[in-house]
């Protein structure tokens, strides 16, 4: 699927077959249809500089056309000497919002942008290997990523700027059964394959009311290196250490299970699967798929939503020292409304030695993703705008960058 974009314009007219027009009657309206057609490939290949980023990879049917993309959002749009091409790759859980705001950013600027969403760890990888200005990252820069920067960022190193929130959802497709209640414990069990079947007690006792099949549980988790991944189990190992030993990180640890690559690949495996369940972004549930609301120990079960989400993140503590902007989550939040298993996605790029050719076109696209307009439009396409306090800091942070 190619998100918000017309359809392709190289097959706008025909090849003219050799002279064959004078053998039609009308020669003269057939002339003016003709250039009417030129003139209208002409327009198509000067409007596809604005749809280049459409070309950016696919990564499934969770995509939603932007409700905030406008022309008046556009028009509103700082270009400051952007041009020509940005290329990035990074996460996939934020490829709906990039891809919203490309489609406004190259309305406005002009700019051709393609976002290779093949994963946080294939873009944090890209970035430190010079290949590409600017990356996506569901997870901070580890220790030693901040180490291999500083031989691409000239006297300084790549640093982190919280973009985008949203929550994990943990969705699931189990025929009659339209809402489902699970815990820290219970989910930590089902992933670790230590209970098998829906109609198990500790799902039973969570879910009185509901008709729980007796029906085998098919667990689904990411194959491909993913901060999805590194976020959930941030959650397990923080809100139930007991149920969950590993240690976590972008690799799935857990014995048993199903694989499948990115998020849309693992919400596909839910959606055609009776009795499954898995992990992805919001924006991927429906169509087959519905979203466990979770027990955290408030007064009531916080289902995932853009709300319950920034509630989570505005508990949150900047723990990122100088420029980065790192933060440290709040798994253990019982505030009401708040949903626990929540996803930060971070854009990553220098501070420092930024190549001149790219720095303009990196910090306009940058500015008008922490503009007021750029996250607004977030909550119409299931992501959660950052906190006020938050997004303030992140547009100090992008002026400096040099």
């Amino acid at each position: 699927m190619r998100f918000g974009c017309a359809p392709r314009t190289h097959d706008v007219h025909a090849a003219d077959s050799g002279g064959s027009w004078k053998e039609l009657p009308n020669v003269k309206l057939q002339r003016k249809n003709r250039l009417r057609a030129v003139t209208l490939g002409a327009l198509a290949v000067s409007g596809a500089l604005a749809l280049t980023a459409c070309g950016s990879d696919d990564n499934g049917g969770g995509s939603k056309p932007s409700g905030g993309a406008s022309a008046s959002n556009a028009s509103s749009i700082k270009c400051d000497g952007a041009k020509g091409q940005l290329l990035s790759d990074g996460s996939s859980a934020q490829k709906n919002a990039i891809d919203a705001w490309v489609k406004n950013f190259s309305q406005a600027c002009g700019v051709q942008i393609n976002y290779k969403a093949g994963g946080s760890g294939a873009g944090v990888t890209s970035f430190t290997q010079g290949q590409i200005p600017w990356a996506g990252s569901d997870s901070a820069l580890k220790p030693e990523e901040v180490a291999a920067s500083k031989k691409v960022c000239s006297g300084g190193q790549g640093i982190d700027l919280p973009m985008v929130g949203g929550p994990i959802a943990i969705g699931y497709n189990l025929n009659g059964v339209d809402n489902l209640v699970l815990d820290a414990p219970t989910l930590a069990k089902i992933f670790d394959g230590k209970i098998t079947n829906w109609n198990d007690a500790a799902i039973k006792k969570l879910n009185p009311s509901a008709k729980l099949p007796d029906l085998k549980i098919q667990a689904f988790h990411r194959s491909d290196d993913s901060g999805t991944t590194d976020n959930l189990t941030k959650y397990l190992k923080a809100a139930t250490p007991d149920n969950w030993k590993y240690s976590g990180g972008k690799t799935w640890q857990a014995k048993g299970g199903q694989s499948a690559a990115q998020s849309s690949g693992v919400a596909q495996q839910v959606k055609q699967t009776n009795g499954a369940i898995g992990y992805f972004e919001l924006s991927y549930v429906g169509d087959g798929a519905k979203a466990v609301s979770i027990s955290t120990g408030a007064a009531q079960p916080v289902a995932p939503s853009t709300e319950s989400a920034t509630k989570a993140i505005a508990d949150a503590k900047v723990v990122g020292t100088g420029s980065d902007l790192s933060l440290q989550l709040n798994y253990n939040t019982k505030a009401d409304g708040a949903y626990p298993i929540t996803l930060v996605t971070y854009e990553i790029a220098c501070d420092k030695g930024n190549k001149a050719d790219t720095l303009p076109t990196v910090k306009a696209f940058l500015n008008y993703m922490a503009s007021e307009d750029g996250q607004k439009l977030l909550s119409g396409i299931d992501y959660a705008p950052m906190p006020d306090a938050i997004i303030g800091k992140v547009r100090t942070t992008i002026a400096g960058l040099s």
